[in-house]
């Protein structure tokens, strides 16, 4: 089968800055994958040459067999991006936006059907006939997912899809692009929400300073950390003896990291002679904020 998404040693170069450095990665249709980093990784570097929105300094790019430079209307038509930013036309109405949006890829009013589909998937029912720059940043949200998802591609880049929108619409994305990905659609997604990614994506690349680090299955990353985690609140401060075993620290809620379940009963005994009283406990297990953390080096 043709791999939804092929690159192949591929660098880009601003002036001196190498934003990416030879990456080499697959992506087969229907897989559910996510693509991580901090700030300035590569990401949307490698996004927007997927786009064809830039061109690579060496190395090649393919959508659904599609070289993104060579051929670049059909791998345009085979993609779908939604942007971190919130670009649209002032000029007209979340339907008016989509059909004209539909309309790039040779889609006719035969798409009006599914284009009704996508606007109640996404919550935009009431919002249809309003005009883009009077809707919420939200609503702007909601129908920039629907303007990428308007031509049906069979590949969809989710670029930060969730980056300051509430909980009803994370739940109402999260559903319909579920649908979509059991329908055959293969999904990327890039966000800092790494529990969005444990839950929802099998396999996961992590690019740090333009090169990819880690490439595997999102278990397979999670069995590279050993030990857990321990979340207390406190009624004072933690003992000095325990610092060095803080992980994050919110006022007096901290959470440690335990090389095994058995130092439990140590941290325990140093709150007692401590005389500190533990308000809550949980013991929990390693997540992919875990593996970030310990690959990118840093806290």
């Amino acid at each position: 089968m043709t791999p939804a998404i092929k690159i192949q040693q591929v660098h880009k170069q601003f002036g001196a800055l190498h934003a990416l450095q030879g990456v080499d990665l697959t992506i087969e249709q229907g897989e559910f994958f996510a693509l991580l980093g901090p700030n300035g990784a590569g990401k949307s570097t490698l996004i927007n040459l997927l786009a064809g929105l830039t061109r690579p300094t060496s190395g090649n790019l393919s959508v659904m067999g599609y070289d993104v430079t060579e051929q670049y209307r059909q791998a345009r038509h085979a993609l779908g991006v939604v942007p971190q930013e919130l670009v649209f036309d002032p000029f007209f109405n979340v339907r008016e936006m989509l059909r004209f949006q539909a309309g790039y890829f040779g889609k006719g009013p035969e798409n009006d059907a599914w284009i009704d589909e996508v606007i109640e998937s996404l919550g935009l029912t009431d919002k249809a006939g309003t005009n883009m720059r009077r809707l919420s940043g939200g609503m702007k949200r909601r129908a920039l997912i629907a303007q990428a998802l308007v031509h049906k591609p069979p590949v969809i880049v989710l670029d930060e899809p969730t980056s300051g929108v509430d909980v009803e619409l994370r739940y109402m994305l999260w559903e319909f692009i579920k649908r979509l990905n059991r329908e055959g659609h293969t999904i990327i997604l890039t966000t800092h929400y790494l529990e969005e990614a444990e839950s929802l994506c099998s396999r996961v690349a992590l690019l740090k300073q333009g090169e990819l680090i880690a490439l595997d299955s999102t278990k397979n990353l999670l069995a590279t950390i050993s030990g857990k985690k321990l979340r207390l609140k406190l009624s004072g401060a933690l003992p000095v003896s325990l610092r060095d075993m803080i992980r994050h620290q919110e006022n007096q809620e901290y959470t440690l990291s335990l090389n095994a379940v058995n130092q439990v009963e140590y941290v325990l005994a140093e709150l007692r002679n401590a005389n500190t009283v533990v308000e809550d406990m949980q013991l929990i297990e390693p997540d992919l904020e875990d593996v970030f953390v310990d690959l990118m080096g840093r806290p």
